[in-house]
């Protein structure tokens, strides 16, 4: 089934090039069916090239999602055009009496910035508290997921001596999680940041399991025991040029930045980069919108308390 997104929006065409199935709004309206309501808070300067990222993954499910793409503020941006954001994107104050199935909230390239530091903090911490009264289930993405466990549970983040940037062999902790259904006991995943958690605090913390690792970039999977939070510390919606793009920009500015790990054909960066993760990023969408959004959400999404999530097993 396909993702509907708005008229016009830029990623359709990438999107239907690749033969992945989207409908436009005023297509799908002609068709009777609950389709699933995902809000995206993009956090990322480049909206337009995450938002297809997203897409491109939530358009390889069997469901039909519709979307809506939020900002955190209405300020000017300088990597995404004004009219695209003024087209496309809502504000916090449009969706807050709403509720929607699924939240998914994007990194941010605020890696070495404390968190009370982010000039829209307060917005972040809003739309969080709020996403536990009227979301079914939020997947939090990279910086998101670091943002989240400091929110919501008080756990703190450390700061890297150097960026962690590579593609990073994991394993599953839990064999019989829905989320991992599928999954081979050993999987790639990309990573791009300067912070990492500590997984044995995460693992101690009563309201988490710890559900994939690795041993060079820490945890990876982490859900709430009420599974109405997903935490994923890594990038599995980046595309093959991603990483060498980020490691090419930050060449540019001087960085002096580490070949990213295991991405690189023989760690040349003069040679072809190897995408090792799709497989992975495909299912994990799949399965949180299966598993977490569809099989638990109610069909009356005005009445959330109708949640009865599953005991996870081990």
């Amino acid at each position: 089934m396909p993702v509907r997104i708005p008229d016009n929006l830029p990623a359709a065409g990438v999107l239907e090039s690749e033969n992945i199935f989207v409908m436009s709004e005023s297509r799908a309206a002609m068709q009777d069916i609950r389709p699933m309501k995902v809000l995206i808070l993009n956090l990322m300067p480049n909206k337009i090239e995450t938002e297809t990222q997203l897409l491109r993954l939530l358009g390889n499910t069997p469901l039909q999602v519709d979307i809506d793409l939020l900002r955190i503020h209405d300020k000017e941006s300088k990597h995404t055009p004004t009219d695209h954001l003024n087209t496309f994107y809502r504000d916090f104050e449009d969706v807050r009496h709403r509720n929607y199935d699924g939240l998914i909230i994007t990194g941010a390239p605020l890696g070495q910035l404390d968190f009370e530091e982010v000039t829209y903090w307060d917005h972040i911490r809003e739309i969080i508290d709020w996403s536990q009264e009227h979301v079914t289930s939020v997947l939090f993405l990279c910086w998101a997921a670091h943002a989240g466990f400091y929110h919501l549970y008080q756990l703190e983040r450390k700061i890297l001596a150097e960026k962690c940037s590579g593609v990073y062999q994991h394993r599953r902790i839990r064999a019989h999680v829905p989320l991992l259904r599928g999954f081979d006991d050993e999987f790639y995943a990309p990573h791009s940041r300067y912070a990492q958690m500590d997984v044995d605090e995460l693992r101690a913390h009563p309201e988490l399991t710890v559900l994939a690792e690795s041993d060079q970039a820490g945890a990876y999977l982490v859900i709430s025991k009420d599974n109405r939070n997903l935490f994923v510390m890594g990038h599995p919606e980046y595309r093959k040029s991603t990483l060498k793009d980020e490691y090419q920009r930050d060449l540019a500015a001087g960085l002096a930045p580490k070949i990213p790990q295991n991405y690189f054909r023989n760690d040349d960066p003069e040679a072809e980069a190897i995408a090792r993760w799709y497989s992975h990023g495909s299912l994990l969408v799949s399965n949180w919108l299966n598993y977490y959004v569809y099989q638990l959400t109610p069909y009356d999404l005005s009445d959330l308390s109708a949640i009865t999530p599953w005991e996870q097993s081990s």
